[in-house]
């Protein structure tokens, strides 16, 4: 019989999710089946600029769970590098989860799809502080000029008034998200949201429900039940909203019918698809008017006592030690090979 699997569980790093990846570690950590893997953690500072480190971690780990989240973790960072190693992964590969990581990017490729979202321009800031143009076609023909901050402001206002949120393109958990509702709002919004991301996406705001699809799978896809999310304070999910304890509701399956369940679970596939995401992913809606659009993708969605997949799972009667078993059974799967562990021969992957 083979040894058990060693799976070095990399969390934390240097992105402004460190501490949520801190606290899915810990739940992936509790909660892998002790008789089939060796568990250890990892911080990926520890790897970051330490060619000896990685190299250290290939030999000592068989496969890599990936509780990271933001930059350097979701983005596509960690992927390359450990496909450089040769060390197996859950979840998605380096360019799906570049492409998903980028609300801008991602944005264009729902489009493509023909998945419904909210009407947004896009920004990036220069290192001289003028600002560029992005890719949304709402600039129209408008020519490739830098602009300053008050022309953006003009410029939203035209466009799409100022009800609008403010998002840096590659953040999570609504790190760098800024809700604005008054012109007079809107350049503080601004200087504050560039501090966390130099591209930033301006969206009309859309008042309405919330709710997240979660997609598992490898060769077949399953879409979770959806879960409707009710913040206790406001109507937005923020940071604290989906971190802290009774701060918000979570209500699963989510109170909605039939027809637009499935509407939403179909959205969600194609946006698994689209984007190219493997074993995990968590789309996120607004309802209006009995309209579903999307929000963002998830590639490496939290796994924390309060996070969304884990109580989707739940309500389809998946545990969180099944759910893992079967992340790494994939990413095995997917990433063509098993390295042996302890010298005693390939491993099988996980049903």
């Amino acid at each position: 019989m083979s040894q058990k699997l060693r799976v070095a569980v990399l969390m934390g790093g240097p992105s402004s999710e460190r501490e949520v990846s801190l606290r899915s570690a810990q739940m992936v950590l509790n909660y892998l089946d002790p008789t089939r893997y060796e568990p250890f953690a990892v911080d990926l500072n520890d790897l970051l600029g330490a060619p000896q480190a990685v190299a250290d971690l290939a030999r000592r780990a068989d496969f890599v769970f990936l509780a990271l989240h933001g930059r350097f973790g979701e983005d596509g960072t960690v992927q390359g590098l450990l496909d450089a190693v040769g060390l197996p992964y859950q979840g998605s590969g380096v360019a799906a989860s570049a492409l998903a990581m980028n609300k801008v990017r991602s944005k264009a490729t729902y489009r493509d799809m023909g998945i419904p979202q909210a009407r947004g321009l896009d920004f990036r800031v220069a290192p001289n502080g003028m600002w560029l143009r992005g890719i949304s076609p709402l600039f129209g023909d408008r020519p490739l000029a830098p602009m300053t901050a008050a022309q953006v402001e003009q410029l939203v206002g035209e466009v799409l008034g100022f009800d609008v949120v403010l998002k840096g393109a590659t953040q999570g958990s609504t790190l760098g998200l800024a809700v604005v509702r008054t012109q007079a709002a809107f350049l503080p919004a601004l200087a504050e949201t560039m501090v966390f991301d130099p591209e930033i996406l301006i969206e009309e705001r859309l008042p309405g429900k919330e709710v997240t699809a979660g997609i598992i799978g490898d060769d077949e896809l399953t879409a979770l039940p959806l879960i409707e999310i009710r913040p206790k304070a406001g109507d937005l999910f923020d940071y604290e909203a989906k971190y802290t304890a009774g701060a918000s509701e979570e209500i699963c399956p989510a109170p909605i019918d039939a027809a637009l369940t499935e509407e939403i679970q179909r959205l969600s596939l194609a946006a698994h698809h689209a984007l190219g995401c493997h074993g995990l992913s968590r789309s996120d809606f607004m309802i209006v008017d009995g309209k579903p659009y999307i929000l963002e993708t998830n590639t490496l969605p939290g796994l924390t006592e309060n996070s969304l997949i884990p109580m989707a799972a739940r309500a389809a009667g998946i545990m969180l030690p099944e759910l893992l078993d079967r992340l790494v059974g994939w990413g095995l799967a997917v990433r063509g090979r098993s390295k042996p562990a302890n010298g005693a021969g390939a491993h099988t992957a996980p049903r």
